[in-house]
């Protein structure tokens, strides 16, 4: 299993520099940021100076969307991105969550997010794409391979992720539901001519090393967070196609607040208990880590990307590296 990690750009620029230090020291594979740029600052600057700290280290978004940017400015972006970190580039798409909302505008269709993978990859590539009747090439590009991670748990993302990416994020840490999923993304990816073990499993999810009471209240954020994905689900998929576990927790939900987006102790997670929590985050003491990751991986998890946004940031990561990363790595 190979690890990532998650920032929201919220930081001093200082310490985002040394948080990405010091996990890439501890062992982790991925640094991540969110692309939110009402909520947050932007994104692509900070991962101009991640590259710049790192070696080794794969760096990306998790996740951008066409819809609050361009596509042929988000792959002049990372084509750039790439020549400063040496190809050490992914990209984390989706339909657009946050970033869209607080514009008061709903997330993207997903016919327009596969197009914008398949320019972004290919310009990045150095090669010509038509887009919008227009031939489009970059001809300065040293013609990077682009992978390609799309976020998503419907039926129409999962067929498209199954057609055309390198990966999937799922932003839960429940191996039953990560094991349906995959299910489903392996079964497209076959459909579409593939061949299923190509295609690369993320669990994106909070997690926190130490009193499983105390993690809980740190991590309630981040169930509520994934209730956004799953109340979109409901309102377009009949209940029975998607599984109780994932639905039901949703009930007793009022509304959620994105001005408080992926924030620890906001109202928004006043819904989440205690047996949620324990299921959708990584939860207790490092041993309990280690034996949830084993499961997770057993599920087909390749990578799991630890959502550092609930406090203690660099406790955990020394956590995750002397105690986690070395059970689990390769």
């Amino acid at each position: 299993m190979q690890f990532g990690f998650t920032l929201k750009p919220e930081h001093t620029i200082e310490r985002s520099l040394a948080l990405t230090r010091q996990a890439e020291a501890a062992g982790f594979d991925y640094g991540w940021l969110c692309d939110s740029h009402v909520l947050w600052s932007d994104p692509y600057p900070l991962l101009t100076l991640m590259a710049g700290v790192t070696e080794r280290m794969r760096l990306g978004t998790c996740v951008t969307n066409p819809g609050t940017r361009e596509p042929s400015v988000t792959a002049s972006l990372l084509a750039t991105l790439d020549e400063i970190s040496g190809g050490r580039m992914d990209l984390g798409i989706g339909r657009g969550d946050s970033s869209r909302r607080v514009l008061g505008k709903p997330p993207i269709t997903m016919a327009d997010t596969e197009q914008a993978i398949q320019l972004i990859r290919t310009l990045v590539a150095g090669e010509h794409f038509e887009f919008e009747g227009t031939d489009l090439h970059f001809p300065w590009t040293k013609g990077w391979t682009m992978p390609v991670w799309v976020a998503g748990y419907g039926p129409m993302a999962l067929a498209m992720t199954g057609r055309v990416a390198d990966g999937l994020i799922l932003q839960l840490g429940d191996p039953d539901l990560i094991r349906w999923f995959t299910g489903q993304v392996r079964e497209a990816a076959a459909a579409a001519g593939r061949d299923p073990a190509t295609i690369r499993i993320q669990a994106a999810a909070a997690a926190y090393v130490g009193p499983r009471a105390l993690g809980r209240e740190l991590t309630r954020w981040f169930p509520a967070l994934v209730s956004n994905h799953v109340v979109d689900l409901v309102n377009k998929y009949p209940r029975e196609q998607l599984p109780e576990s994932l639905t039901g927790y949703i009930t007793d939900r009022q509304g959620y607040d994105y001005l408080h987006h992926a924030e620890v102790g906001s109202s928004n997670a006043g819904f989440v208990g205690d047996e949620i929590a324990d299921r959708f985050c990584i939860l207790g003491e490092a041993a309990e880590h280690v034996e949830k990751l084993r499961e997770l991986s057993d599920a087909g998890v390749d990578q799991f990307n630890l959502y550092l946004m609930s406090g203690d940031e660099e406790a955990q990561l020394e956590a995750y590296g002397r105690d986690v990363i070395p059970a689990l790595a390769g």
